[in-house]
């Protein structure tokens, strides 16, 4: 990281550290409000996802389905414990109803962190929350309609010559992890936002390391990815890395150097 930026990172830190704003204390008082809020959204959310648990279940359980249907095996999933059909609909309710809440629970984020912004910056509540939500969700939606799939085929098809006999509890580990991943990988320009936001990074450094970025990419993609082989790394990593060229944009529309010179231009 260059001097320019860390001294830009540094000037924003200072600016909004002379804003007026609450004490320790009330600061704290805010936070436990907020949290509070979240866990009652959260609590709603697990039980309207519970109460359509069967429905998400089978939402759930499609893609191994007719990958095993495809393949001539057995579709039914199996257990080995007990209280593992327990587990895996108390699971399913948990994480669906988090989904459900996050718009919610993100609108308590925004309203923490709101006293610390200027003005003009707390114009990006709405494009924040619709972002973060549909971002998430196209991410999520990729990874169950092309890559899950995709995966699914490719694994039954390696292991022909066995015969699988798949778990709920294993099944909803792997699942979660590539639909959850991926929505968690598609809000990356939310991340730059935040962080061009604040001044801590700036379009021109993001150009400036795209191979480092590249990098990077394909190593997070090597590790999330179900399957060894590098097409299906490539199809993760080429979401990521349209997602880094779309930070930079952001962070070129949010960076606090590009709204002073508009106010200069405004000013002339």
């Amino acid at each position: 990281m260059d001097e320019d930026l860390v001294e830009r990172a540094r000037n924003a830190v200072t600016e909004r550290a002379e804003l007026p704003g609450m004490s320790l204390i009330e600061h704290l008082e805010e936070l436990r409000r907020r949290l509070i809020h979240s866990g009652i959204y959260l609590v709603v959310g697990f039980f309207i996802a519970y109460y359509f648990h069967d429905g998400i279940a089978r939402l759930m359980t499609k893609p191994i389905t007719i990958a095993l249907k495809e393949h001539h095996l057995n579709p039914q999933l199996v257990y080995l414990n007990p209280i593992d059909p327990f587990n895996f609909y108390l699971k399913l309710s948990f994480v669906g109803g988090a989904i459900l809440a996050s718009p919610f629970v993100l609108f308590q984020v925004w309203l923490f962190i709101s006293p610390g912004l200027y003005r003009q910056e707390k114009r990006y509540v709405l494009p924040f929350m619709s972002a973060t939500v549909g971002l998430f969700l196209a991410g999520a939606f990729f990874g169950y309609h092309y890559v899950y799939p995709g995966a699914l085929d490719f694994l039954l098809g390696y292991g022909k010559q066995f015969q699988p006999m798949v778990t709920i509890s294993e099944y909803t580990d792997l699942f979660m992890t590539v639909i959850l991943g991926l929505g968690a990988v598609f809000e990356l320009p939310i991340l730059v936002m935040f962080l061009a936001l604040f001044g801590i990074v700036t379009p021109g450094w993001l150009w400036r390391n795209i191979r480092y970025a590249i990098l990077v990419i394909f190593i997070i993609a090597a590790i999330i990815t179900p399957t060894p082989d590098i097409l299906t790394m490539c199809v993760f990593a080429a979401p990521m890395l349209a997602l880094y060229i779309v930070s930079i944009g952001v962070a070129y529309l949010v960076h606090p150097a590009r709204r002073d010179r508009k106010k200069q231009e405004a000013a002339s």
